[in-house]
C-alpha cells in the first residue's frame, strides 16, 4: 500500500515558517528539520518523533502505538491512527510535538 498522500498535503502547512525537508523514506515520506526527523507517513497512520521521556505517557492517548515496522520497535516514535489525526487541532497537535523534538535536536 503507498502512503496517504492526503495526510502529507495536510502535514505541510502545519510547518509554517519552520523551513522543513521531505524526504521519501520506509515506502512513505517524511518531514525532516535540519535534518532530523519531526513526522512522517506510513502507510494510512501519521509517525511522529517525540521525546523519549514523553514516549510513554503520549502512548496513552486514544489512537497511539508504538512504531515497529521491522520488528524492533523504535523508542520516541510513536504511530498515530487515522482517528487520532483526523481533525486539525488533532493534527496539529501531533505535528507540533515532532517539530518542537526536532528543533532540540542538533542539525545533522
Amino acid at each position: 500500500m503507498a502512503y496517504d498522500i492526503k495526510l502529507a498535503e495536510r502535514i505541510r502547512p502545519e510547518f509554517g515558517e519552520i523551513p522543513f525537508v521531505e524526504k521519501k523514506m520506509f515506502g512513505g515520506v517524511g518531514f525532516l528539520v535540519h535534518g532530523n526527523m519531526a513526522c512522517g507517513v506510513h502507510k494510512e497512520n501519521l509517525i511522529v518523533r517525540v521525546e523519549p521521556q514523553k514516549h510513554a505517557a503520549l502512548l496513552k492517548k486514544a489512537h497511539t502505538k508504538v512504531f515497529d515496522i521491522t520488528g524492533k520497535p523504535m523508542k520516541g516514535w510513536l504511530i498515530v491512527e487515522p482517528a487520532g489525526c483526523k481533525t486539525v487541532k488533532q493534527l496539529s497537535t501531533w505535528v507540533k510535538e515532532g517539530i518542537e523534538f526536532a528543533l532540540t535536536l542538533p542539525p545533522k
